[in-house]
């Protein structure tokens, strides 16, 4: 029965991944990378795959390993969350929706920055 469940919820982070690789303002790698952890609790081949997968596997590696996040991805992430703010501001939603979302993109987005970025090694 655990299995079960940790290979749905790799399932569902994998769907939400896909989504945010197509629609603007939602994220893909974040959700690869919880993918990537509930595969590691019930799924060991799907985690091995994530891992080992040419466009976002050195990223989920690199997260795992030292929590490390791009600064290319910083930036992407910072902006669509800047433009995602924008536009809630633009829509009818009561006013203490706006300011729940727009304060937690801009925590989300101070905890991101202050992640470490990946060292690249300088070969001479």
């Amino acid at each position: 029965m655990r299995v079960i469940f940790w290979r749905c919820l790799v399932i569902f982070f994998i769907i939400l991944g896909i989504i945010g690789a197509v629609l603007p303002g939602m994220p893909t790698t974040v959700f690869l990378i919880l993918a990537a952890w509930a595969a590691s609790k019930g799924w060991p081949s799907m985690d091995a795959w994530l891992l080992n997968h040419h466009r976002y596997g050195a990223t989920l590696r690199a997260w795992r390993e030292h929590g490390t996040v791009p600064r290319r991805a910083k930036w992407i992430a910072s902006m669509m969350m800047f433009g995602s703010g924008i536009l809630m501001l633009l829509t009818p939603a009561p006013w203490w929706v706006k300011v729940f979302t727009n304060v937690t993109m801009f925590i989300v987005a101070i905890w991101l920055w202050l992640r470490p970025e990946e060292k690249r090694l300088i070969e001479n």
